[in-house]
């Protein structure tokens, strides 16, 4: 599972002036020759410049991987099913004891929960097991040259040449995912710069190698994204048959008392009192239900992906000791092709759904949710056969 922070994308790394933007699309070398004229015009030395270019090469396996990502078309049950085992998080709560004080330190300095780090570890690279193989030089500067989204990715190339001028990157040596994340947490290299903690006291940032850089630096990340400290971010609810179910969605925040007051209650615990929070139902109102309070929503600056940002959440309860989900039984949904008809029949009748990618994202939610409404169905925004049909 790799991340594709958002927050730091499209954000110019530094503040010097630039003689032009190397052009995406053309010939590579020429590509390569651009990027290294405006390395140089954001005054970096010409050798250091010519050094860190010398050896890059543009990689198809990246563009491959960047346009296949079928596990998030699986739904909310399958997908964390497939994630969390026994044995995974068996190695969290391990983990958690062997980094005892290293969790002690993030949650005392950054107020992020253990569970939170350990579930994107976890995740992200199997507790660093695998970081991935992917020259990260390459990937940004196949993904900066490719014309489908350079923007987010060229100013990664400039951050990467900013830790190799620190000795913390090197342009033939250091891997990671295809989308250019470095380490066990998978940071882009301007993360590292912004949110980079030298957790070990050796004078270096290195995420690959260190657990103390590495989840300490992701905290850090996460506070600077607005995590609230001392709040909770997910909690498991049940409710009521006769519940208004448009107002289900990440688009309705409620406070969590005003849910009690409709019948929504706390499978364990109690509820948030005044906190705001967002009823959650990843596959309809006979499926499993959440309530999302306000860090939850932090987690998409982590990664898009409802599915797995709803997984990553959950799995973090599991690993502070909540009960494994109650999966109910919901109604088939809609996967692959049909999900592919029902996003064009949509788009049709004006909805923005986003691309026509088969996966239930946000925009198709939210879209689902309306079109329910209008033809008298229960709104919990859950695209099923009956709703393909009537449209």
């Amino acid at each position: 599972m790799r991340s594709l922070l958002k927050t730091i994308l499209a954000v110019a790394l530094f503040a010097f002036p630039s003689v032009g933007f190397a052009k995406c699309g053309g010939a590579f070398s020429d590509f390569v020759k651009e990027m290294q004229g405006e390395a140089r015009s954001k005054g970096y030395d010409t050798a250091l410049v010519d050094r860190f270019f010398a050896n890059v090469r543009s990689d198809s396996k990246v563009l491959r991987a960047d346009r296949s990502q079928g596990v998030f078309q699986l739904d909310f049950t399958s997908f964390s099913r497939r994630l969390i085992s026994n044995d995974r998080l068996n190695k969290a709560r391990s983990n958690s004891r062997k980094y005892n004080r290293i969790f002690d330190r993030m949650e005392r300095e950054y107020g992020v929960s253990r569970g939170v780090l350990l579930a994107f570890w976890a995740f992200e690279t199997d507790f660093g097991s695998y970081q991935g193989d992917f020259n990260t030089l390459n990937a940004l500067m196949t993904l900066s040259h490719d014309c489908r989204r350079p923007e987010l990715f060229r100013p990664q190339v400039f951050a990467a040449l900013e830790l190799y001028k620190h000795g913390d990157f090197s342009p033939t040596n250091t891997t990671g995912a295809w989308a250019g994340e470095i380490g066990m947490v998978q940071m882009l290299p301007q993360d590292i710069i912004d949110n980079g903690v030298d957790g070990d006291g050796d004078g270096h940032v290195l995420l690959k190698t260190s657990a103390a850089d590495a989840l300490l630096s992701g905290a850090k990340m996460l506070q600077h994204l607005g995590w609230r400290a001392g709040e909770p971010w997910l909690q498991e609810v049940v409710v009521p048959e006769t519940l208004d179910w448009s107002k289900s969605g990440l688009r309705t925040q409620l406070k969590a008392s005003d849910w009690a007051k409709m019948g929504v209650a706390p499978r364990a615990g109690k509820l948030a009192g005044n906190l705001p929070a967002s009823l959650i139902l990843p596959q309809g109102r006979k499926g499993p239900a959440f309530l999302a309070y306000p860090n939850f929503r932090v987690y998409f600056e982590w990664n898009q992906s409802f599915t797995y940002v709803l997984t990553a959440a959950y799995f973090a309860n599991r690993i502070e000791g909540a009960p494994s989900f109650l999966a109910g039984t919901p109604e088939r949904g809609l996967a692959g092709g049909d999900l592919k008809i029902l996003q064009e029949k949509l788009t049709r009748k004006g909805y923005d759904v986003g691309k026509i990618d088969g996966i239930l994202g946000a925009g198709t939610r939210a879209a689902v949710q309306d079109v329910q409404q209008k033809l008298g169905l229960p709104a919990d925004a859950w695209p099923t056969r009956q709703l393909l049909n009537r449209l």
